[in-house]
């Protein structure tokens, strides 16, 4: 496991971070008391933030192995956050031990513990790059050197893309992915996750109002912006679809009756 030379010395705790929120509503111990004030006023006006983590860990998992199954042997895991077991690469790796994973975050927090908890098979790699998906030229430079992009590569935004703005002056996030994607090689696969107020509109509201007043840009998007984001690839069986419902489990099931998850998934592959 490496990460990058370049970290910031200092983890700034005089803001929330959207990993360390994540961290929390997962139950982790690995964020800042700004981080669980905003964690907990965003929960107080969407009661679906904590089951919709939980969900969004498991979309994961089930969109990983599907890939591993279908012959993919390189991940490259964009907006990482804190290690939470089982990790992607352990996913991974469990279907294909040789798999080569590169994870990448801008939180020094994040790479400390990636660090000291990330470690992958004997057979495979598991690398942590410390960057910002904002700088796609960056960090693709920074993947290259573990993973080979003539090969195919399961690209993964989980719960990311709705903390980038669409403003071409701004984040461009349709630029991005799709700068992201044209790096990719044929069979390639692009798993994303997002936030929608389709399903819960005025909870959703509230939490992003929370968000944007700490200092955090927050964009939840309808079905027709989110599916956006795989024009141009082939969309895997059942689509985009509420996460809960992209090739459930037994627990995806069960937690169901939890109540909805304001979430889109789907996982698509370049031709």
């Amino acid at each position: 496991m490496s990460g990058s030379e370049s970290v910031p010395a200092r983890v700034d705790t005089s803001r929330p971070h959207p990993a360390r929120v994540y961290d929390w509503w997962l139950g982790g111990k690995d964020n800042y008391p700004v981080d669980e004030e905003l964690a907990r006023k965003i929960l107080a006006v969407d009661g679906t933030v904590l089951r919709g983590a939980r969900a969004n860990r498991r979309f994961m998992h089930r969109a990983v192995r599907t890939a591993a199954e279908a012959g993919t042997r390189q991940f490259l895991d964009i907006g990482t956050g804190i290690p939470t077991e089982p990790n992607l690469h352990q996913v991974a790796q469990g279907v294909a031990p040789e798999s080569r994973v590169v994870y990448a975050d801008n939180d020094p927090i994040v790479l400390r513990h990636a660090e000291a908890l990330l470690h992958g098979s004997a057979q495979g790699s598991t690398e942590y790059v410390h960057a910002d998906v904002r700088d796609a030229d960056a960090l693709l430079a920074r993947a290259r050197e573990s993973l080979d992009f003539d090969r195919p590569i399961a690209l993964s935004l989980v719960a990311l893309t709705h903390y980038l703005s669409d403003d071409p002056d701004g984040d461009d996030v349709y630029g991005l992915l799709e700068k992201y994607v044209a790096a990719l090689a044929p069979g390639s696969h692009l798993i994303l996750s997002q936030v929608t107020p389709d399903l819960s509109p005025q909870a959703i509201e509230h939490a992003a109002n929370h968000f944007r007043r700490s200092g955090t840009p927050f964009f939840p998007r309808s079905l027709a912006e989110f599916s956006r984001f795989f024009d141009g690839l082939e969309l895997l069986g059942p689509g985009v679809i509420p996460v809960y419902g992209w090739r459930p489990e037994p627990a995806d099931v069960a937690a169901q009756a939890e109540g909805i998850v304001p979430v889109y998934a789907g996982v698509a592959r370049k031709p």
